[in-house]
């Protein structure tokens, strides 16, 4: 079921509103699913059912995509600030530590959650911060044309190429590495979701300066990373484990960027033993 929540957020210039928008299914210990740049909360479609059986998952728009409005002025989007934003939504929801699992953007926001002690446990899909100098140079790019493509695009050639396989790879093997498994639907409102993501420029010129650091040494981190992701490429995860040396690596065969819908069954176990 969707809804809405407002809460107040911290800035330079006294309190500001902030509303998202969520969905909860399932039951069980509380699950919070963050999707990354420029996609929305549906991107954990495929994995909800299996999760829900065991858990009571939160999956979210962060502020400025899907359909949760921008930040209001005063609050900016950088890493510091959307940790705020979910710390408040949690207390909100009267969420006590979730379990936290984001991919890219949200993976790295997750991280960032655990480190804070936010959080009960942590899975960090392919998360953004592990990078290289050129590696993020490269995977911005990437991001950019993908916006541009998207906001390019009309409608009606959008949803002619998402019929076919063929064109849903056109459209989305950058993320997925079986783009043909997913819907056209799903394809359709993620491209309308890239396009009309108010939050993507400023995110993402605040990630040019993001480097995730810190050892996480007092919860249980799995960070795990498709064996075809194209956009940050696999490697990085070696050095997320030097980071955080006790996390759980686990690596996602023939899974791309965005592995819960290239093998659903196996992010889903992934998930769920990284939360146990």
């Amino acid at each position: 079921m969707s809804a809405t929540v407002s809460f107040q957020v911290a800035s330079p210039v006294g309190p500001r509103d902030v509303t998202v928008d969520y969905a909860r299914v399932g039951r069980g210990e509380p699950l919070l699913l963050l999707h990354g740049i420029g996609h929305h909360r549906q991107v954990w479609d495929p994995v909800l059912d299996i999760l829900a059986t065991e858990r009571d998952v939160i999956t979210v728009d962060l502020p400025g995509f899907g359909t949760s409005p921008g930040l209001p002025d005063g609050l900016v989007y950088d890493l510091a600030t959307t940790t705020a934003v979910f710390g408040a939504f949690c207390e909100a929801l009267e969420l006590d530590r979730p379990h936290v699992v984001g991919n890219s953007l949200g993976g790295l926001i997750a991280l960032e959650l655990g480190r804070e002690k936010l959080a009960r446990s942590v899975t960090a899909l392919s998360p953004a911060g592990f990078w290289s100098p050129a590696e993020r140079r490269y995977a911005f790019g990437v991001l950019l044309a993908m916006r541009h493509i998207s906001r390019r695009m009309p409608l009606p050639v959008v949803e002619r190429l998402s019929r076919s396989a063929a064109g849903r790879t056109a459209l989305t093997s950058t993320i997925y590495a079986r783009p043909g498994r997913r819907s056209p639907e799903a394809v359709v409102a993620e491209t309308l979701a890239l396009a009309g993501a108010t939050g993507f420029d400023q995110t993402l010129r605040s990630g040019r300066a993001v480097q995730f650091l810190d050892d996480i040494p007092d919860v249980p981190v799995t960070v795990a990373w498709g064996s075809r992701d194209r956009l940050l490429i696999p490697r990085q995860g070696v050095r997320a484990k030097r980071v955080i040396p006790k996390a759980r690596l686990v690596r996602l065969p023939g899974c791309g960027h965005c592995p819960m819908n290239d093998d659903p069954a196996l992010v889903a176990r992934v998930i769920l033993d990284g939360g146990r």
